[in-house]
């Protein structure tokens, strides 16, 4: 698996226009997409886990590192699709789902994390101590994070079979308390190349102090803001023409690259430029569950106009929604419910897994497959690039259009040659 990365990574930095999409994403039909998708395209794809939605205690989708890599091995074999295409990623390891608790506790915590991670078989780690704990100061120098990170680098090594799999990548785009920082234009403003030259060396140093100086050309990715983000109704797209000058931080390390987070609903040229800039890894999570929320209201809506007594979808996921609000009342006001249906923050993403809601989307689909409609229906709500993209993905009509929406959402990231 490293490999497959690592040749990712050499292609993008010789300049070809290459990039490997790390999805991000517990939806059970997303990653079904997403598989099928990179099945399709014989390329190879990142499903990434975060800290806070996989980890020993389960997370908010109660599922265990080993947990998490069943299930995805279960989809692979009911899809048929070739394992040596799937790469299974960890996102934001560290002790951010336990910064409300004291460092010492807080870290022993991300230890047991990392460790089941790689003891699961999940080889893409992105170390990220950048967030402080209880009675850390509120402004983690680079010195203590990249101090924390090695430290976990080490006890990969020490839970993985074979150490020389892992790939590793350090450095992080979370924004500060406040949000984002914006320029005079409006514009994300990109992680400077003095501080992202800081993030590396800090961390090469604190990989040689740590005993794991070994583990440093695992070392793959960089994470870094390119000046992409979005809000819950705003979408801050990468500035024409511009070149923050990162890739040249890497000058001297061949086999690492930048890795773009939040680049969901950028257009698709946005995406081969960030390849150009070096960015090999582009992740994309809340905009592949948009797309799935997306078709599913489409059909609810055509249901809504051929049977008007059915059971409405948006109406119970707002229920969902109402009784258990700590998903988004951090990001929402609670006068805005339009966000929580239609935000770019994704956060209904949330509340698909509540039995409820699960009902009413079998529900949904099997009432519009029992009326099999004709394809100028369909088109009263979808696009004709999505009625063509759709058959054959599911045995389901309904389900197969919804996964072509999500297909559709996807397909830029995949960027350079398909594999013989």
């Amino acid at each position: 698996m490293s490999k497959i990365l690592h040749d990712i990574v050499v292609q993008n930095r010789r300049g070809v226009r290459t990039s490997i999409p790390s999805v991000c994403s517990a939806h059970p039909e997303v990653l079904m997409a997403s598989l099928q998708l990179a099945s399709e395209l014989s390329r190879p794809v990142v499903i990434e886990a975060t800290s806070n939605q996989v980890n020993q205690f389960g997370g908010y989708t109660g599922m265990t590192a080993l947990d998490f890599v069943g299930h995805i091995q279960d989809l692979v074999h009911q899809a048929e699709i070739d394992p040596d295409l799937v790469i299974l990623g960890g996102d934001h390891l560290g002790p951010q789902v336990w910064k409300s608790e004291r460092k010492e506790t807080a870290m022993a915590k991300a230890h047991d994390l990392v460790a089941e991670y790689v003891r699961a078989g999940i080889r893409k780690i992105h170390l990220d101590c950048s967030e402080g704990c209880s009675d850390d100061l509120a402004s983690l120098d680079d010195a203590t994070v990249a101090a924390r990170a090695a430290q976990l680098a080490r006890t990969c090594k020490d839970a993985a079979s074979d150490p020389s799999d892992l790939v590793f990548v350090i450095g992080t785009e979370v924004p500060p308390p406040g949000g984002a920082r914006l320029d005079d234009n409006g514009h994300i403003v990109s992680t400077r190349a003095a501080d992202a030259r800081a993030t590396v060396a800090a961390h090469k140093a604190a990989f040689a102090a740590a005993g794991v100086a070994d583990l440093w050309p695992q070392v793959m990715g960089l994470v870094v803001q390119p000046g992409v983000e979005f809000g819950p109704d705003t979408i801050h797209a990468l500035p024409a023409r511009r070149d923050p000058g990162l890739r040249a931080v890497l000058c001297d390390h061949d086999a690492m690259c930048l890795e773009a987070h939040s680049t969901d609903y950028q257009q698709p040229e946005v995406f081969e430029t960030l390849a150009d800039l070096g960015f090999a890894f582009q992740k994309v999570g809340p905009a592949l569950t948009f797309a799935w929320r997306h078709a599913l209201y489409a059909l609810d809506h055509l249901l809504g106009v051929l049977r008007p007594a059915t059971p409405r979808l948006p109406m119970v996921l707002e229920r969902a929604m109402r009784d258990t609000p700590k998903y988004w009342t951090s990001h929402y006001p609670a006068s805005k419910s339009m966000l929580w249906h239609f935000g770019y923050a994704d956060r209904i993403r949330y509340y698909w897994p509540v039995p409820e809601v699960q009902k009413a989307v079998g529900l949904l689909l099997s009432e519009i497959d029992a009326l099999d409609l004709p394809d100028h229906v369909f088109s009263e709500v979808f696009s004709d690039e999505t009625l063509q993209r759709a058959p054959g993905l599911a045995s389901s009509r309904s389900l197969s259009l919804a996964r072509a929406e999500v297909q559709i959402a996807l397909r830029p990231y995949f960027l350079g040659a398909d594999r013989d």
